[in-house]
């Protein structure tokens, strides 16, 4: 998706940036993730986002977000996002859509007074990622279209067949890799792979082991 402020160099990204933990959930570069805030700390954090550069960081934490956890570790590289889409549902919520902008790596946590977290983030090893469609005549389109449909199948998953082929490479492999069911680790693997070749190749040996785990547990109950 397009955006209003198009950013030609990490140079013009912040350096400190607020983030948003989420286990399992992951945003790319382009990308739209929708996000449903409620919480206080959140609903500060768009606020202060909406005044100035319209950036938060998506992070996975690497444990629970609960109040029993409401400081976990968090994973050494996230994704900035920018608020593309707000608005208020008139019960204390935000219905939101970032659209990713590029990946970075956690330099450190920062003390702060605010409700939420930020950090001091390094964009060095991702500058590639503000070139749209960048790597996509690398990507075997046909393997990944075939995990899918495999795996379609063995779900009773309906898809957008027409849709998914008409979607530009670079779209089809992240919005996927985003979907996708698995676990934070396997999530967290997709976000840090290099280039999109690599991001494609781990999504369809991520979806040919889920696969093959399915047909296991199938035959165990037969």
């Amino acid at each position: 998706m397009s955006i209003n402020k198009p950013y030609k160099s990490t140079d013009e990204l912040p350096e400190v940036i607020p983030v948003f933990p989420l286990p399992g959930v992951m945003l790319l570069p382009r990308a739209q993730l929708p996000l449903n805030i409620f919480e206080p700390r959140y609903m500060a954090m768009m606020d202060d986002a909406l005044k100035s550069h319209r950036l938060i960081g998506m992070v996975q934490s690497a444990g629970d977000e609960s109040a029993a956890a409401r400081h976990p570790a968090l994973e050494k590289v996230g994704c900035l996002g920018r608020i593309t889409q707000i608005s208020e549902t008139g019960d204390g919520r935000y219905a939101l859509n970032l659209t990713g902008v590029a990946r970075f790596r956690i330099v450190e946590e920062l003390t702060v007074m605010t409700p939420y977290r930020q950090v001091r983030a390094d964009y060095e090893s991702f500058e590639h990622d503000l070139t749209a469609n960048a790597g996509e005549a690398e990507v075997d389109r046909e393997s990944v279209l075939d995990a899918l449909r495999r795996f379609a199948d063995a779900t009773q998953l309906n898809i957008d067949w027409k849709g998914i082929r008409a979607a530009p490479t670079e779209a089809l492999v992240n919005g996927l890799a985003m979907m996708s069911p698995f676990g934070p680790p396997e999530k967290q693997a997709l976000l840090e792979a290099p280039d999109l070749k690599t991001r494609a190749e781990l999504l369809v040996a991520a979806t040919e082991i889920e696969l093959a785990r399915g047909e296991s547990a199938s035959s165990s109950l037969q």
